[in-house]
């Protein structure tokens, strides 16, 4: 009865993190600590595994849209990848209480960039390191493909180091941060900057996840239902994702994300 409830639980927690571009486990984490008191190391393990087969069926298909920028990807892996393991090293040293401060003030954040009006922009001119890696590209959009250049590089790889550290501490796959630098930083378009984040977080959370793994916190009764859950709740989310208004479903779960956060924290400071 429990593994089924929550299966129910996290397709609920996948539906709405594919229709935001944020991935399940942003939800997924609370929903386990704060309702179903499950130790919060065992549901970041669980919530990590998830983030893999999600990420892995979207990046496939973004993959074959020409959406994703492989070279940079693979580039900007240097960085998560080390922030995920100086993450997880760390998460052995954290108590839970300051880890529920940190996912509570990372909800609100999240809250927070969700109210910020998205303007898509194009840069002219290449990083020096961006031209020596060709890390700049192309892609399809309206009939026609658009090229792009990739600015401030070494402050890209080092934000993925921070979302790095991110994901291995509250497993989650730190797409808002991936965004946030490709998008703000680099000055990549968006859809570029979504498909080549969502391609970065399988692998990020693979790291993560392989750690906990090893470390005994993946347990098969809960990070099972979790990830059939939101694998289910994401493919649902994707498809209703282009007939629901934006506008609506951003303005419900910023409501949704604040009132969270301040469980989270109000948790965390007891």
């Amino acid at each position: 009865m429990h593994e089924i409830l929550l299966l129910i639980t996290a397709i609920g927690a996948g539906f709405l993190g594919a229709l935001l571009g944020l991935g399940g486990g942003i939800i997924i984490v609370p929903v386990l600590t704060l309702v179903y008191h499950i130790d919060i190391r065992y549901a970041i393990a669980a919530s990590l595994i998830s983030i893999v087969a999600t990420s892995s069926g979207a990046a496939a298909s973004y993959l074959k849209d020409s959406l994703t920028n492989l070279r940079l990807a693979v580039f900007l892996e240097i960085g998560t990848v080390t922030g995920a393991i100086v993450g997880f090293l760390l998460a052995t040293y954290i108590k839970a209480q300051f880890l529920f401060l940190l996912f509570g003030t990372f909800l609100f954040f999240s809250a927070l960039m969700m109210l910020r009006k998205r303007h898509e922009h194009y840069s002219a001119h290449n990083h020096p390191w961006a031209e020596k890696l060709k890390l700049d590209g192309s892609f399809p959009e309206g009939g026609e493909w658009k090229t792009y250049k990739v600015e401030h590089v070494p402050l890209g790889l080092f934000a993925m180091f921070g979302a790095g550290i991110l994901s291995a501490l509250l497993g989650i796959g730190s797409g808002i941060f991936k965004v946030l630098a490709m998008d703000g930083a680099m000055k990549l378009p968006i859809k570029v900057s979504s498909a080549t984040s969502n391609f970065m977080i399988g692998v990020t959370a693979s790291a993560s996840a392989g750690a906990y793994l090893l470390k005994g916190d993946v347990r098969p009764e809960i990070a099972a239902p979790v990830a059939v859950g939101i694998i289910i709740g994401s493919i649902i989310g994707a498809k209703a994702m282009v007939k629901m208004p934006a506008g609506i479903i951003r303005k419900i779960f910023v409501v949704v994300l604040s009132i969270v956060s301040v469980q989270m924290i109000m948790k965390g400071l007891k």
